[in-house]
């Protein structure tokens, strides 16, 4: 069971096994929504167990529109992995954020208020400042699912899919097989521009010239590919942080201007993991990094045949929280959620592989590269078991 892998991590924390990322949505969850409304008063919600550790879920179990079935999906994910970890000395508070900021915030409150040692959630970046604000006050540890880097620090410990690494992994293996000059064409999103910094630094890192950066106004590509046309015997690799449903129109451009992976090696990053990607004409032969399919594979099955329907590709982050948790409060003792413990450099094993918590409540986490092609992708570089390289 993955608890214990996880348990065995948190002593010797060493091995892992392969983690998962299916055709579908790869790239985890947005970092940023509207806040909307104030949300009511958190009602009752049936907790999990009925130990004496107390650990806080806080997720959008209802929105705007009335239930959420990614907010349902973490919920079960949870109950799965308290399930999976026979744990009898736990008790995990399930609280509805309402899919707001000031929801997430009474939610914290309520789960402290009821003896929470530490707060998993929520998902959306202004529900993780609020609910790390209250938590904060209370020297409790957040460890939450948002892709916004800047939500992270401070006793906040992000669990999500970040761009920093598919862009440093897909830098690396560029590099390990021989290409000398990456050019770049970056979406001028909120996304695009996390990606181009981390970009610059990990081809800085590893040896890549950076001959030109075009940055296109979401939707507008063509001026931007047609200029790199025009210098494509100055790079080897062209680097496109896009995000799937985006990439239909880039790969028509790529395609007429003679752009296409069959010319020049393209990079993206784990939100290529998208059947609306793979089938993309101008991306056969393309690579991104991701988690491999395995673990979430094994996981999607057994929630599947527990609650009869597939998970949100994020709820492996809720099921991966919640065994961590469960994990550290048997083998750490009082000191099981502290800075020390969460940020062992030696990390943890997960249903998405290997990942540990940096200082500054940012992840590591270990992708595999895929080769797209036919429709689908293969792993042409496995994710690493372990950080120590064994």
């Amino acid at each position: 069971m993955l608890f214990r892998s996880l348990w065995r991590l948190g002593l010797s924390l060493g091995a892992a096994s392969l983690a998962a990322c299916n055709p579908m949505t790869g790239g985890g969850v947005p970092g940023v929504k509207d806040l909307g409304a104030p949300a009511a008063q958190n009602g009752p919600v049936e907790n999990i167990g009925a130990g004496s550790v107390k650990i806080g879920l806080i997720v959008p179990l209802t929105g705007p529109a009335g239930p959420s079935s990614v907010g349902s999906s973490l919920r079960d994910a949870a109950k799965l992995a308290f399930a999976d970890s026979g744990a009898n000395d736990v008790t995990i508070l399930v609280k509805d954020d309402h899919s707001t900021a000031a929801g997430a915030a009474a939610a914290a409150q309520a789960a402290i208020a009821e003896g929470a040692e530490i707060l998993i959630g929520p998902v959306f970046a202004t529900d993780v400042k609020e609910a790390s604000r209250v938590a904060r006050s209370s020297n409790r540890p957040v460890i939450a699912f948002s892709t916004d880097s800047t939500t992270a620090g401070g006793g906040t410990y992000l669990l999500s899919f970040l761009v920093d690494g598919y862009v440093e992994r897909g830098m690396e293996y560029a590099a390990t097989r021989g290409k000398k000059s990456v050019a770049a064409l970056v979406p001028e999103n909120e996304y695009g521009t996390l990606a181009m910094a981390q970009f610059q630094q990990s081809a800085a890192n590893h040896g890549l010239r950076v001959p030109m950066i075009e940055r296109y106004k979401p939707g507008s590509p063509t001026e931007s590919i047609k200029k790199l046309a025009a210098s494509r015997d100055q790079f080897d690799v062209l680097f496109i942080p896009e995000q799937a449903d985006a990439m239909g129109e880039v790969s028509k451009e790529l395609i007429a201007n003679g752009l296409d992976s069959k010319k020049v090696q393209i990079i993206g990053t784990g939100l290529w993991n998208d059947a609306r990607t793979l089938s993309l004409p101008a991306l056969q032969g393309a690579w991104f990094s991701a988690p491999e399919n395995a673990g979430f594979n094994s996981f999607a099955q057994r929630y599947k045949a527990k609650y009869g329907a597939d998970p949100a590709r994020v709820s492996t982050l809720s099921y991966d929280a919640v065994s961590l948790a469960i994990a550290l409060s048997r083998a750490q003792g009082g000191q099981r959620f502290s800075p020390n413990v969460l940020t062992n450099p030696s990390g943890f094993n997960g249903a998405d592989g290997i990942f540990r918590f940096k200082p500054d409540g940012t992840n590591e986490r270990g992708f595999s590269v895929l080769e797209i092609g036919g429709g689908g992708a293969k792993v042409i570089s496995p994710a690493p078991r372990s950080f120590t390289g064994t």
